[in-house]
């Protein structure tokens, strides 16, 4: 089999094609083929060197991917080979409440993870593919889609008639807008592109902020609202931080996320939050339970994910310049082809 390696912190253009066997499954585990991964913006810090100490070299990138069992080991039931699947993020945890043994084995960081032809997980980490998905839908789930299932449903607890507003139009952003719409909120989302303002629109925004054309774009969410918004999906970090907490209405909270952004943290509006009672919660993806509950909610609602673009195998490399370059409004993904 084949696939890609980062054998050292050298970035995008050091990694490596590489021929290695096919492993093969051991008691519990089952062999899977995979077909389809997906780029989240974790994966390009990952190959630029900037994940920390968890990282590991050699490392095969990606947390995300989906495929066909090819085999299973001994003492498992639940899959059979041609049963189409997708890996959860984190292998260990399979529910409950997270622990550092539950989320030490992170796939694209302190494991391998998924830009290869062939790889063997746990059977407890998988998960059937919903029917109505392809194999790179369903390859965008582990990372944004449960992220944003956890900071939208299990952690933000959002239902019908409350607001939620999501920033920009990466995949964590643009899953939670699909979300907060199957749960019957409204969603107010941002973007500095009209183009993608139009998107956001067409996938379901009620309204729609140009952050670059009204740059207080949290003091118009409170005033669209009259109270403020129930959750903000925050995926820019401290350099948008204030105005999510402008926009947080008393009580309500702040799904924190992403680090895309960033300013002095002096000048954050801390004793804002403390005197709204507003909630800061760190969002890190989510249990194979999560993975599930997702899965779900988007077959009875037969909604799909946006992927914005897909490369072959081949151009991997082409795939992560593209994610770095921030054109895209979803989910990058490629196509693995086995021959």
């Amino acid at each position: 089999m084949q696939c890609y390696e980062l054998q050292g912190p050298g970035g995008i253009d050091a990694l490596a094609l590489v021929d290695k066997p096919v492993p093969q499954p051991g008691r519990g585990e089952v062999l899977v083929r995979l077909t389809a991964a997906s780029i989240n913006y974790r994966d390009l810090l990952t190959v630029r060197g900037g994940y920390g100490s968890r990282q590991k070299f050699p490392l095969v990138p990606l947390s995300d991917g989906a495929g066909v069992v090819e085999a299973v080991g001994e003492g498992v039931a639940a899959f059979a080979a041609g049963d189409r699947v997708i890996g959860s993020f984190f292998e260990s945890w399979t529910g409950g409440e997270p622990s550092e043994a539950k989320m030490r084995a992170a796939l694209g960081g302190a494991v391998d993870g998924t830009l290869t032809q062939y790889r063997v997980f746990p059977m407890q980490a998988l998960v059937r593919t919903p029917a109505h998905l392809t194999d790179i839908e369903a390859a965008t789930l582990p990372c944004a889609g449960v992220t944003a299932w956890s900071a939208v449903i299990k952690l933000g607890g959002i239902g019908p008639g409350q607001t939620v507003l999501t920033q920009g139009s990466g995949g964590v952003s643009i899953f939670a807008l699909q979300i907060a719409k199957m749960a019957g909120a409204r969603v107010i989302a941002t973007s500095s592109s009209e183009a993608k303002i139009a998107r956001l629109a067409a996938l379901g925004a009620d309204v729609t902020l140009n952050y670059k054309q009204v740059p207080d774009w949290g003091k118009k969410a409170r005033e669209i609202t009259g109270q403020g918004v129930d959750l903000v999906v925050e995926v820019g970090g401290v350099g948008t931080l204030n105005e999510s907490i402008r926009a947080t209405r008393i009580g309500g909270t702040i799904a924190f996320i992403g680090v895309l952004a960033g300013a002095p943290a002096s000048e954050l509006r801390l004793p804002l939050m403390v005197m709204q009672q507003q909630r800061l919660q760190g969002v890190t993806v989510g249990a194979v339970d999560d993975l599930q509950a997702l899965a779900n909610a988007l077959a009875l609602h037969q909604v799909k994910p946006v992927v914005d673009r897909v490369f072959p195998f081949s151009e991997a490399r082409e795939a992560f310049h593209y994610m770095a370059s921030g054109a895209h409004l979803g989910k990058v993904a490629i196509a693995i082809a086995i021959g």
